[in-house]
């Protein structure tokens, strides 16, 4: 497993519309792998492997590039750096965060802390107030040099380790830097296979703010199959009801049939079923109440698509520590070479 691999797309900067770095990284990962590669006007990345039928179906892998993150919105005289959040955050897991602020000349490392005053001298009241996200600011410790070096629209991420800690592996950006690791690694465990169909991966941009560079990217691919590749919730902890916990850890990839933006093609969750069954794959059948992902834009796209999800289970998402299971990883990547190899 190219553990190596995930740490550097994990570690590496890149909230909506400021993929570049990731996508860089992911050119020098598919040389060779595809027979065609490009960046379209959105900033995704759209690789194609030719199929050896004269009128091949078109199976797409989608891949979000981008993480949740900030773009500075203000710098304030005395060098505080106000930011507002591209991606969806609860305020109650940004406070006392380290964080990354990438300009044009460079990254500056940061801290980022809400407004109002600190524990010694905050009042009973001061302490049950969760801030709104607009209202956290970051200190680079440069005071009023901080203008010299920072403008609006730079990029900011948190800034924490890639860790392995038992089974598992926790970092920020697993959403959706998994998918993108799924995406090389599904088209390197082909090998040499020579399917039927054009097999299309795109690694696309601004999927946090509403799934937009998969949208633009569907409609120039239009292909006949979408498959939306992404995290999902693992709320297999305490305090969650089991009805939500939505996958367990250690069970397997997610088989994606509904959210807020789908419906799973019925007959591809079967196919996917059968086919991990066959192969002894652990899968899930896996729901969420709301939220969406890529898939959902091939289903819609142009003239539509047939489409299904294939998903990991993910803890604490949308913050620093996402963790996810190496073997439900293993699973998603499993099952995409073997359906690939099937067409």
């Amino acid at each position: 497993m190219n553990i190596d691999l995930l740490k550097r797309l994990c570690e590496t900067p890149g909230v909506p519309g400021h993929e570049d770095r990731v996508r860089d990284l992911i050119l020098g990962e598919v040389e060779g792998l595809f027979d065609e590669v490009e960046t379209d006007a959105m900033g995704s990345l759209l690789c194609r492997r030719a199929g050896k039928d004269k009128a091949p179906q078109k199976v797409m892998l989608l891949c979000h590039m981008d993480e949740i993150g900030f773009l500075v919105s203000h710098v304030s005289e005395k060098g505080f750096v106000n930011v507002l959040p591209v991606g969806g955050f609860d305020p109650r897991n940004l406070f006392s965060r380290r964080v990354r602020v990438c300009t044009e000349n460079g990254d500056l490392l940061g801290v980022m802390n809400p407004g109002g005053r600190p524990v010694h001298i905050a009042s009973a009241a001061d302490k049950k107030k969760i801030p709104e996200v607009h209202e956290f600011f970051v200190d680079l410790g440069l005071g009023d040099k901080t203008k010299d070096h920072v403008a609006v629209g730079d990029m900011v991420v948190m800034e924490e380790p890639f860790l392995e800690i038992g089974d598992k592996v926790v970092s920020k950006a697993l959403d959706n830097r998994i998918a993108c690791w799924l995406g090389i690694e599904a088209i390197r465990g082909l090998g040499k296979t020579k399917t039927k169909a054009d097999i299309h991966v795109a690694f696309t941009s601004q999927e946090e703010v509403g799934l937009r560079g998969a949208r633009t990217a569907s409609f120039q691919v239009r292909p006949d199959i979408g498959i939306g590749i992404d995290t999902t919730l693992a709320c297999d902890t305490p305090g969650v009801p089991e009805q939500d916990r939505t996958t367990e850890q250690g069970k397997g990839f997610g088989l994606h049939v509904r959210d807020g933006s789908f419906i799973a093609d019925k007959g591809l969750v079967a196919d996917i079923a059968a086919l991990a069954e066959k192969k002894k794959i652990s899968f899930q059948r896996t729901m969420l109440r709301s939220g969406g992902q890529d898939g959902a834009a091939a289903q819609q796209s142009a003239a539509g698509a047939r489409a299904v999800g294939i998903v990991v289970g993910t803890r604490y998402i949308h913050t620093v520590t996402e963790m996810i299971h190496k073997t439900d990883l293993e699973a998603a990547r499993d099952i995409l070479v073997a359906y690939l190899k099937s067409l």
